[in-house]
Formats: structure tokens, C-alpha cells, sequence
């Protein structure tokens, strides 16, 4: 009070809190619409936990708004210019799709502002279609790909991949391809279906004559997001008796129930709630389960790590939404989520994190197959290449 009185006396106003308004530009309806509901609900924790519940930084409360892409990136890249122009959007979260995403990156150009992105997946988006407005808390393709490459790449190995045909199936596989060279692993067959696709039979007919002939262990990994994940289906399909196995990364808990039928499954996966060991994840898996009754699930923590990075930077910058201040604050900023430590990587925003190569087990009491750690895949662990130059 005294500090305040001195500088009215001296005809000099305390700076006026303001509210600093959050966009969630995502897919809240549609295919990925689980994926959407979790992370909006990350996003809401992870503010909530970096500000002590407070839901302000340095006395300016955070507001959240919400725009619906509709998984369209016509609509995707609207909502985007609408949250900048018209809301006054300070900083943008989203989206789901990749697809999405590659729309809206030069909405955040155009403007001059911060788009945040969680959890689009595809290295071209950090990649070839990057700008410096640009930042990702999601883990990107090459990252799924490192971590997996060290999961099944081995000498003697032969893979076939199936994936969706759209910007994230084709990203992952080339930046699979690319981590696997040097494991003496060979990829030798891609598949691309349709998003929508309901029927496999074809595709995987086509997988397993490619493979059926090759010696050595063999795998079909599978890339997959949002529903109709074929991997139940192609298991139907009887592929062991090519000696072919299933391998693909982690997913949300309603699709790993697949993964039971998989025991002995190996792969890589970005978040699973029983594995990170930090306060941060102690926090969010206690109060998840309180609030809802379920642990948090993959989309949650990005979510979280997103609002937290968010606090962190409007706390380096002393609550200032200056687009600069923000850029200068983010870039090489570390700061702690419910996977450890994070760092924004300078030369393309992309953020470094661990990932975890896991075995799933079975367990009776769960209606997933539990993705059991066997390697922790730190920072250091894994050479995520720069795609941005």
C-alpha cells in the first residue's frame, strides 16, 4: 500500500492488471474429440497448478477461451484469425489435427503471435512449414520415431508400416525410416489408408505378402490416431502365423485396451500415468483421479506441460504479452511437467522431452494392456534432428 501511495504522490500509476486471454483453438468435435476433452483438461491444470490455484501471474488473470476447428483446417485457420483479431487472443493453444495445424501456422505469422502447439504431431509443423510465432509442447513425429527406432530396431529386423494417410502418418513414417537407419533394421513396406478406413483386409493382406517372404524377426508397426484403430482387427487376421508381430507406440487408455490381446508388446509411448516418478505428476494423477474418477490419460499431460509453459513464460516476462518478450522468454526455457523437464529448443521451438520405451504386461484388474517401462529415453538419450533449415 505505501509502495502505492508513494508513487501516486509522485503522479506516477501502479501498472493496471489486465487480463491475458488464452485461445484453445482444437478439435472439440469430431474423431479426435477424446483427444481434444483431454488435453482441454491439461491445459486447465496445468494453469491451475503453476499459479498456486490462482489462475493469475504477477496479478493479471488468465482467461481461457475456446474455438472449435472441427478437425477442418478451413475452420481451423478462421477460429485461429478470430481469437488474434477479435478477442485479442494473447497466446493461441491447439490444435488436434496436424492437418489442422499446418492451416493455422501462418494465421500466427499474419498476426505476429504465439501459437502454442499441443498435441498436432507432425516434424513438418517445427519442420519446413515453421515460423518463429511457433512453439510445441507436443512431442513431434521424429521424436515417436527415435524412441521406437530404439525400441525395435535391430539388426535382422524387417518392418512394414501401416499408417494414416494425412500429414501425421506420412510424417511418422519418413522420420521412422529415418531413426531406424544405423539399428540394422530395414523398413521394407509402407501402407497408407484412409482415415476413415473401416475395412483392412486389403491393407493388411498387402502387408503380409511383403513380409511373409523376409527372414529374421518381423513387425508391422502401426501409426494411428482417433478411432477405427485397425490393430485389434489386423490381430484378428491371424498375422503370427507369418511370424509377423504387432508393435506400435502408446495411445489413450481406451485404445490400449487392444494392447491386452498383445502381451510381450514392445514400443515407445509419450506419456503412460504410472510412469513418470515427479510432484508434478504425483499432483495430477491424485487430483485427476479425485475430480473424475479416472487416472489422467496421454492427452492430459501435454495439456498440462502446455498451461505450465505458458505460466513460466509470462512469469520470465513479468506478465507482459508482448509478442517479443514472449519469444525471448521461450526460447531455450526449461521448465518442469508432469514428464520432468522440458526445454524449447531454440532453433525451431520444438520441445525436448523424454520418452518411454515400454512391454506391455497384462494386468486382470485394468481394461488396458499396461505399457511397462523398461527404458526411460531422456534428452540426452535421443538425437532429434532439426528440420526447420
Amino acid at each position: 500500500m505505501a509502495a502505492g501511495i508513494a508513487l501516486l504522490a509522485a503522479g506516477i500509476a501502479p501498472a493496471a492488471a489486465e487480463d491475458i486471454t488464452i485461445a484453445h483453438v482444437y478439435g472439440k468435435t469430431g474423431a479426435l474429440e477424446a483427444y481434444a476433452k483431454q488435453s482441454h483438461t491439461g491445459l486447465m491444470m496445468g494453469l491451475e497448478y503453476a499459479t498456486d490455484g490462482s489462475m493469475e501471474v504477477d496479478g493479471n488473470k488468465l482467461v481461457v477461451i475456446e474455438k472449435d476447428t472441427q478437425l477442418k483446417p478451413d475452420v481451423g485457420r478462421a477460429a485461429l484469425a478470430e481469437a488474434y483479431g477479435d478477442d485479442d487472443a494473447a497466446i493461441a493453444v491447439g490444435p488436434v489435427s496436424s492437418g489442422v495445424a499446418l492451416a493455422m501456422l501462418p494465421v500466427a505469422e499474419e498476426y505476429g503471435k504465439i501459437l502454442l502447439v499441443e498435441p498436432a504431431v507432425a516434424d513438418s509443423i517445427t519442420g519446413e512449414n515453421w515460423n518463429r510465432y511457433i512453439f510445441r509442447t507436443g512431442r513431434n513425429s521424429s521424436q515417436d520415431a527415435v524412441a521406437n527406432a530404439v525400441a525395435l530396431g535391430k539388426p535382422g529386423v524387417k518392418i512394414a508400416t501401416l499408417a494414416q494417410d494425412y500429414a501425421f502418418g506420412r510424417d511418422g513414417v519418413a522420420a521412422f525410416k529415418q531413426a531406424l537407419k544405423g539399428t540394422g533394421a530395414e523398413l521394407v513396406f509402407e501402407e497408407y489408408a484412409p482415415t476413415d478406413t473401416q475395412d483392412f483386409t486389403a491393407s493388411a493382406q498387402r502387408i503380409f505378402d511383403a513380409l511373409k517372404g523376409e527372414k529374421g524377426r518381423k513387425f508391422l508397426f502401426v501409426i494411428w490416431a482417433g478411432g477405427n484403430n485397425p490393430i485389434g482387427k489386423i490381430k484378428a487376421m491371424d498375422p503370427d502365423r507369418l511370424g509377423i508381430e504387432i508393435a506400435t507406440g502408446g495411445n489413450i487408455l481406451a485404445a490400449m485396451k487392444a494392447y491386452k490381446a498383445l502381451p510381450g508388446m514392445e514400443g515407445a509411448t509419450y506419456y503412460y500415468y504410472d510412469i513418470p516418478k515427479n510432484p508434478v505428476n504425483d499432483w495430477l494423477v491424485t487430483e485427476h483421479e479425485k475430480r473424475f474418477g479416472t487416472p489422467p490419460d496421454f492427452f492430459t499431460a501435454g495439456g498440462m506441460a502446455a498451461g505450465m509453459a505458458i505460466v513460466e513464460a509470462l512469469k520470465k516476462t513479468g506478465g507482459s504479452t508482448d509478442t517479443e518478450d514472449l519469444i525471448a522468454a521461450m526460447e531455450g526455457m526449461e521448465w518442469q511437467t508432469p514428464k520432468g523437464k522440458m526445454v524449447f529448443r531454440k532453433e525451431d521451438h520444438q520441445a525436448l522431452q523424454s520418452m518411454y520405451h515400454f512391454k506391455i504386461k497384462v494386468d486382470p484388474n485394468l481394461e488396458w494392456g499396461v505399457p511397462e517401462l523398461v527404458r526411460e529415453l531422456k534428452i540426452d538419450d535421443m538425437d532429434i534432428p532439426i528440420h526447420n533449415q
